[in-house]
């Protein structure tokens, strides 16, 4: 999206619209986009700025403070490792470590492929689980450092066999 095409800029144009009325939009409006998009480059922040008169410094703040808001494309498959407290303490740097060792990317990167993304998450709130880990919206409970190899093989596997 570094060079936003007509439809995109029409897109975020519609997204702006539907919050026109709203007093504080821009959360609304941010969410919409990266539900769209996956991500909120700063021309996008910009367009954005220039619709809402909202300045570029205030919306970067939010995309940036934020952790569900990204900056940059995500993979296919975005891996959710929580590190908070009962996560960590129950063996998430390891397992988190096993998902970089495998993948050969860190947290916070992408695959060249375009297929994982690995997220250092803070709480999922599934603290009973721990370590949890979340793919694309489902939750993997008591992970251990050997099953990281076969939840990685499935996704892949998954992709195999859809071309």
């Amino acid at each position: 999206m570094s060079r936003l095409s007509e439809a995109a800029v029409k897109q975020i144009n519609e997204i702006c619209d539907r919050y026109v009325d709203e007093k504080t939009p821009l959360m609304m409006i941010l969410s919409d986009i990266q539900k769209e998009y996956g991500y909120i480059p700063l021309e996008v922040q910009e367009l954005v700025s220039s619709r809402t008169g909202i300045p570029v410094a205030e919306i970067y703040g939010v995309v940036t403070f934020y952790s569900f808001f990204s900056l940059k494309p995500k993979g296919k498959y975005v891996i959710g490792c929580c590190l908070g407290t009962a996560c960590y303490v129950k063996g998430a740097q390891m397992v988190i470590d096993k998902f970089s060792d495998v993948l050969g990317i860190k947290a916070g990167e992408t695959t060249a492929d375009g297929l994982f993304t690995i997220d250092a998450l803070r709480c999922i709130g599934a603290c009973g689980i721990a370590p949890a880990v979340s793919i694309n919206g489902k939750v993997y409970p008591k992970v251990s450092v050997d099953a990281v190899p076969k939840i990685v093989e499935e996704y892949k596997a998954m992709e195999a066999s859809a071309k």
